[in-house]
């Protein structure tokens, strides 16, 4: 039994640790056979991302991009969900800014950080504005149809039961959004990040998009595979430790009824 328990709980891990070394042989022989300066082999970028991070570049860089992508996403999910719930509960409210949130949702997110940047100038505020703005009208979609699918009754308990606003808000309404709130998260998280290095591709000093591009002039493709392997792993890192643990609490209540 206890072996079955560890083969169980280690599964998942073997089979993520043997994806990623097929994924390394076989760039690495890609590399080897078809040499190329624009096709560097994993050590050489290994090299890179251990050098980068000796002189604390890339520490450094890693760590303002992903400040900005946790302020992005905070307020994104915050005034997203607010507004999604709202239009959820008042169908008129709903039918009056739709044409808003379908018109947010087809603009592209290119169009929304040069716009900003214009506006509001070359600071922090219009790229972490630009970023939320590009998911906003995501969160807004999941959480409003979430907000259309509670169950009514739950909600006339809290009438009968007297429940005053924060009460119905922890009691009644987050619980049977939570699995909206970890969908909604989930996506958020992988657009966000991508969208944060643009914002710092076009106009930011600091940050990993900012020395992609840096590196893109050089034509130094070791380096920018190296800042981008790097952010990438921590955030497969967040997907694993953090986002998928919700979203598997949130939704355990429906593996159960299974």
């Amino acid at each position: 039994m206890e072996k079955a328990a560890r083969r169980r709980s280690f599964g998942p891990l073997l089979t993520v640790i043997a994806s990623v070394v097929v994924l390394a042989v076989a760039w690495h022989l890609s590399a080897t056979l078809w040499p190329s300066r624009a096709f560097p082999p994993p050590l050489d970028v290994l090299r890179v991302m251990a050098r980068e991070t000796a002189k604390g570049d890339l520490p450094y860089h890693l760590g303002i991009t992903l400040g900005r992508v946790a302020a992005s996403f905070l307020l994104a999910m915050v005034i997203g969900s607010a507004i999604g719930i709202f239009l959820g509960s008042y169908p008129r409210a709903d039918r009056f800014l739709d044409p808003w949130v379908i018109l947010s949702l087809n603009v592209p997110a290119l169009v929304v950080i040069v716009l900003a940047y214009i506006w509001f100038g070359l600071n922090e505020v219009a790229a972490i504005g630009a970023v939320a703005f590009n998911k906003i009208p995501n969160v807004i979609v999941t959480m409003r149809e979430g907000t259309r699918a509670l169950d009514l009754r739950y909600t006339d308990m809290a009438k009968v039961y007297r429940f005053g606003p924060l009460a119905r808000l922890r009691h009644v309404l987050l619980p049977q959004l939570q699995p909206y709130l970890a969908a909604a998260s989930r996506s958020g998280i992988s657009l966000i990040w991508k969208i944060v290095l643009v914002v710092e591709l076009l106009g930011r000093s600091n940050g990993v998009g900012f020395q992609i591009n840096l590196y893109f002039q050089l034509f130094d493709v070791a380096s920018i595979l190296a800042y981008t392997l790097a952010f990438v792993c921590v955030m497969l890192l967040i997907e694993f430790l953090l986002v998928q643990p919700l979203e598997h609490t949130s939704t355990r209540w429906r593996r159960r009824a299974a």
